[in-house]
């Protein structure tokens, strides 16, 4: 179910017929029509939840995951300073990704932030992989 980013907005204005969930998911759809991960450029995809974040690259010709990391794996945590829910433990799951791709040669990707906003913990994660090496 595709929809236009005006068809989008009125729904979500008229709060008649779109649930917050529904809403979220066609925001996400519409994203993700416009970013492929292909051999040569995966796709980083990123989730975040309240108290964690998940990063995992992604080709999509395959449809297979590469490389996944989170603030649950066991080398990151004992880093980390609180649970997983700032910037800088953020940060420090992208710059962890990065060194991962590049042992694995990827070093070009095409960022998904999914639903989320550019910002916080999302941007933050972004530019900890280009200081890791990673280009977007």
């Amino acid at each position: 179910m595709k929809l236009s980013k005006r068809t989008l907005l009125k729904l979500k204005n008229k709060n008649k017929k779109l649930k917050p969930n529904k809403y979220k998911k066609l925001k996400r759809e519409g994203l993700r029509g416009k970013i492929k991960g292909t051999i040569e450029r995966p796709r980083l995809s990123v989730y975040r939840s309240n108290e964690h974040i998940y990063a995992q690259i992604i080709d999509d010709t395959h449809s297979k995951t590469l490389l996944a990391c989170s603030t649950l794996d066991r080398s990151i945590k004992l880093n980390l300073s609180t649970g997983g829910r700032t910037c800088d433990d953020s940060r420090l799951i992208g710059e962890k990704l990065a060194e991962l791709s590049l042992q694995k040669n990827i070093t070009k990707i095409v960022f998904d932030r999914g639903p989320y906003l550019y910002h916080g913990r999302i941007k933050a994660l972004a530019d900890g992989a280009r200081a890791g090496g990673l280009q977007f």
